[in-house]
């Protein structure tokens, strides 16, 4: 299990990076972007604790995105010394390409699916995502340094 995460994630950071040089932005950049279209305004300790980063790294690539005009920096209505931030239209657009890109790319590489395996294969991304999310925010016991000698997931994953 531990292998296929490993390489779901590595070819989802370069299924990332390659729509990110299409929209000619960092890939960074479009996790931010995507996460903002998703939840519309949030304050800065939102979109860290989101996208799991230190509060300074995302108000450094707000800042960015800020800088290159595809989001801004509003004050919160609700508490006035709080700011949030909030896709511009430049920022709507940019994720309106995006998600054409992910469309044509999809189409693409899942076009032998058929619409029952989509689903499927979606339905149980979900819930592998969910559980390893969960498993992440419930406290552990610390693990002790496998012994990969005698270590199952080292000879199997």
């Amino acid at each position: 299990m531990i292998s296929a995460l490993d390489d779901l994630a590595r070819v989802q950071r370069e299924s990332a990076a390659r729509i990110a040089r299409d929209l000619d932005l960092p890939r960074a950049a479009l996790g931010m972007l995507r996460m903002l279209d998703r939840c519309g305004s949030v304050q800065v300790s939102d979109i860290a604790a989101m996208l799991r980063v230190d509060l300074s790294v995302a108000s450094r690539q707000v800042s960015h995105l800020v800088d290159d005009g595809l989001a801004r920096r509003t004050v919160d209505d609700d508490d006035r010394r709080a700011r949030t931030v909030e896709l511009t239209e430049a920022g709507r657009h940019v994720m309106r390409r995006s998600d054409e890109i992910v469309h044509r790319i999809s189409s693409e590489l899942f076009a032998s699916w058929t619409d029952d395996e989509i689903d499927e294969a979606t339905q149980q991304v979900t819930r592998v995502t969910a559980a390893v999310a969960d498993g992440l925010t419930t406290p552990t016991t610390p693990l002790a340094p496998a012994d990969p000698a005698t270590s199952k997931e080292h000879h199997t994953a």
